[in-house]
C-alpha cells in the first residue's frame, strides 16, 4: 500500500513524494537511528539492497530514484540521470523526512551519488558509507574491473557456467533497453558474489527477484556523466565508512583503500568473505559495522 506524502514520513512501509514533478517512491523498515540508501546501478531496483539484520538496529530508508523502480522516469529517459540530478531529488527526500542530519549509504553506483552529496550537500547528512563504491569511473575504473574480472575467471577454471557469466560481462556495452539490463544483471552475478557456485541454490531468489532498468549513464546533452572525486573528496568534511568485498569485482578493495587515503575523516572496512553483495553475503558483520558507524553519532 502507498502511503501518502502528508502521512508521518517515517511510518514503515512505501511512500511517495513529489520532486521537481516526478514522484519518488521510498521504503521505510526497521527501528532505531536512521540512516537512508541509496542503491546502484544505475538502475537496479531498490531491493536487492534491503538488509534485515541492519534493520534489526538502524530505520532504514530504502529510495527508489528517479527511473527505477516504482518512481518516475524523466522525460527523455534514459538519458539525463546524472549525479546532480540524483542530489537535488535526495535532498529533497531529506528533507521531507524532518529529521536535521541523516546517515547516507550509497551502493556501487549509489556510492558515486553519496560522494557527490556529501560534498555538495554536506549540511544534511552526519556521516556517509561508501559501499562498494570508488572515486573514479571511466577508462581506469574500466580497466580494473576487466582486470578483476580476469581474476574470477582464473579462480573459476572449468566450471561449466563461467562462460555464460563472461559472455554476460561482454554483452554489457551492448545494452540499450530494459529487457537486455536485467539479462545481463542476472548474468553476470556469479562474479558479484564471492563464491557463487558453492551454493547456487542459496542465491536462486536474488537472481530471480533482481529487477533493472536501462539508463544510459548520459545527460540531457548525450554527454557521458563521469565521475573524478579524487581531489575534492581531500577536503571532504562528513565522516565516512568505507566498505568493500575483498572479491567484488566492481568497486573492489583497490578503490576502497583509495577512498580511505582520500577523504580525512573515514574507516576502513574489508569484508573478506564477500563480494559486491556483503549485506547479503556477510549479513551480520555489515549490519554490526553500518551500525555501529551511524549509532556513534547518536550517542
Amino acid at each position: 500500500m502507498t502511503v501518502s506524502s502528508v502521512a508521518d514520513p517515517l511510518t514503515a512501509g512505501v511512500h511517495t513524494v513529489e520532486v521537481e514533478d516526478v514522484v519518488l517512491r521510498y521504503h521505510v523498515h526497521g527501528t532505531g537511528p536512521l540512516c537512508v540508501a541509496h542503491p546502484g546501478g544505475p538502475g537496479f531496483a531498490w531491493d536487492y539492497l534491503r538488509a534485515p539484520v541492519l534493520e534489526k538496529q538502524l530505520t532504514m530508508v530504502y529510495v527508489e530514484p528517479v527511473g527505477t523502480g516504482g518512481s518516475d522516469r524523466l522525460t527523455g529517459h534514459p538519458h539525463g540521470y546524472t549525479r546532480a540530478l540524483y542530489s537535488r531529488q535526495l535532498a529533497a527526500v531529506i528533507d521531507h523526512l524532518a529529521v536535521p542530519r541523516v546517515h547516507l549509504l550509497g551502493h556501487s553506483h549509489g556510492g558515486f551519488v553519496a560522494q557527490y552529496h556529501a560534498l555538495h550537500r554536506p549540511d544534511q547528512l552526519a556521516g556517509i558509507v561508501l559501499y562498494d563504491s570508488a572515486p573514479v569511473t571511466g577508462g581506469q575504473h574500466a580497466a580494473e574491473v576487466m582486470c578483476s574480472v580476469r581474476e574470477f575467471a582464473t579462480r573459476h577454471t572449468g566450471h561449466p557456467e563461467l562462460p555464460s557469466a563472461l559472455e554476460a560481462f561482454a554483452a554489457i556495452p551492448s545494452i540499450g533497453d530494459d529487457e537486455a539490463m536485467l539479462a545481463a544483471a542476472r548474468g553476470v552475478l556469479p562474479a558479484y558474489i564471492a563464491d557463487y557456485w558453492a551454493d547456487p541454490q542459496r542465491w536462486a531468489p536474488l537472481r530471480q527477484s533482481l529487477r533493472a532498468t536501462y539508463i544510459s549513464g548520459l545527460d540531457e546533452h548525450g554527454v557521458p556523466d563521469v565521475v573524478d572525486d579524487r581531489e575534492p573528496l581531500r577536503t571532504l568534511s562528513v565522516p565516512a565508512l568505507v566498505v568493500a568485498g575483498r572479491y567484488d569485482v566492481v568497486c573492489g578493495v583497490r578503490w576502497a583503500e583509495e577512498l580511505h587515503k582520500l577523504i580525512p575523516a573515514s574507516r576502513l572496512v574489508i569484508l573478506e568473505h564477500s563480494g559486491h553483495f556483503g549485506h547479503l553475503e556477510e549479513p551480520e558483520r555489515f549490519a554490526d559495522e553500518v551500525a555501529a558507524f551511524v549509532t556513534a553519532d547518536n550517542a
